[in-house]
């Protein structure tokens, strides 16, 4: 952030600037530092050879078309006094810049998304969820942290590229996994309410990822997907996480590629008890979840019993 120095705080400050009105202000003090100092020049600069053509080139970043680019100055004068001095001079002055909160909530964004690993578009889907529950104050009173977080783990499911709460508090900034689920509840509800209805998701959002973090083979990796596509044809009352990684559990135990239990668990983020409990829901339909091209009915007899 800019620093001017201030004559009443006798040293140099943080300042903002009220481009509309062309002021400059002290952020601590209220002081207006330099008055309509309007900038009237082209936004258009030459950079390239400047004798030979026009070249111009656009001077500053790329505006977001999400914020309003505004300020909002509320100034009050002093009561009594000589107001023979007080041009450029006011008490009072507080800035408000609207954008501020967004802008905040846009930066969190960006850094969780960076931490995730995640592509631009489910960053500003995110940023577009949130601006959305600002504008229709849904978001008032609530945990800003707890909403950046949910905002960024509905955009990733919308998106078709779905992460567990538990990935997404990890990144986010000491929001709890309790916290996240009621924003997210929150917002879920705010879109269907909209007609805006977030994709369920799905155990196979997440297999590619978990077998990835367990260094699967891209057999192994396959029959993982053929087999958790089928267990949606039967009545499997898990949810789309665990059921993932009861199926990694599965395929890993009919290869060279053994892991154990905790592994899996590490891997998903899933509790052992849980996998476990999951894993003899799948084991009776282990014949016609397993791929017969991975493993034949002899396989079969070596996965462990639940």
């Amino acid at each position: 952030m800019e620093e001017t120095y201030c004559s009443d705080c006798k040293r140099f400050t943080a300042v903002v600037s009220d481009h509309s009105a062309g002021d400059t202000i002290c952020l601590e003090c209220g002081l207006v530092l330099e008055a309509h100092s309007i900038d009237e020049t082209s936004e258009w600069r030459t950079f390239a050879n400047e004798s030979v053509d026009n070249d111009p080139h656009r001077v500053g970043e790329k505006s977001n078309p999400l914020l309003t680019g505004g300020l909002t100055t509320l100034i009050s004068k002093q009561k009594g006094g000589d107001n023979s001095n007080s041009l450029g001079r006011f008490s009072n002055v507080k800035t408000q810049d609207p954008d501020k909160t967004l802008i905040e909530a846009f930066k969190a964004i960006g850094l969780m998304s960076e931490r995730l690993g995640l592509v631009l578009t489910i960053k500003d889907l995110a940023n577009e969820i949130y601006k959305k529950m600002e504008d229709v104050k849904s978001s008032k009173g609530r945990n800003k942290d707890a909403m950046v977080a949910a905002c960024l783990y509905v955009a990733c499911k919308k998106e078709g590229k779905s992460r567990t709460i538990k990935e997404i508090c990890s990144v986010a900034n000491g929001a709890s996994k309790k916290e996240i689920g009621r924003a997210i509840d929150h917002i879920n509800k705010h879109l269907e309410d909209n007609n805006q209805d977030v994709a369920p998701v799905n155990p196979g959002d997440f297999l590619r990822r978990f077998c990835s973090h367990l260094g699967m083979s891209n057999q192994a990796v396959k029959a993982a997907q053929e087999a958790v596509q089928k267990t949606a044809e039967f009545d499997i009352r898990r949810v789309p996480i665990t059921v993932a990684a009861s199926v990694i559990y599965m395929i890993t135990q009919l290869s060279d590629e053994r892991k154990q239990i905790r592994d899996v668990s590490a891997a998903t983020g899933v509790a052992q008890g849980t996998i476990q409990k999951s894993y003899k829901d799948i084991y009776p339909y282990a014949s016609r979840l397993v791929p017969a091209w991975y493993a034949n009915e002899e396989d079969l007899k070596k996965l462990c019993k639940p």
